[in-house]
């Protein structure tokens, strides 16, 4: 099971989110409570390095983004989230994330993966 699976699996209809291309979800600084899957479509994250330089990540359909939010105390967006196509997203709070590495520890491991593989391909030059 991946991490978008067990996400779905404790959700309710009220936390999956619909948005329009160019719509935004966050933005750089905002405080962030959630973490989101995308169900449908692809989000784009949009950031600035400290040297200036700007970047961008797309997200698609079956990945996860924004986990920064559950383990970290007062966190801030680093980028901007914009819908680039039609999405769907499921937002999971801090309450759920506990509850799902409590119940299903193997939550965890396929969300480190995910970042891990992201970041991977962000630093490969896969995806900006």
């Amino acid at each position: 099971m991946n991490a978008l699976d067990t996400i779905r699996a404790l959700s309710t209809q009220a936390e999956v989110h619909t948005f329009n291309p160019g719509e935004v979800l966050f933005r750089s600084g905002d405080m962030g409570t959630s973490m989101f899957g995308v169900l449908e479509g692809t989000m784009r994250l949009t950031w600035k390095s400290h040297s200036g330089e700007q970047g961008h990540e797309d997200i698609e359909a079956g990945h996860v983004f924004g986990a920064g939010a559950l383990v970290m105390q007062d966190h801030r967006r680093l980028g901007t989230a914009t819908a680039i196509t039609p999405c769907r997203l499921i937002e999971m709070n801090r309450e759920k994330f506990l509850f799902a590495v409590q119940e299903t520890p193997m939550f965890a491991v396929a969300l480190l993966a995910s970042v891990d593989a992201r970041l991977r391909d962000i630093k490969l030059g896969k995806n900006s």
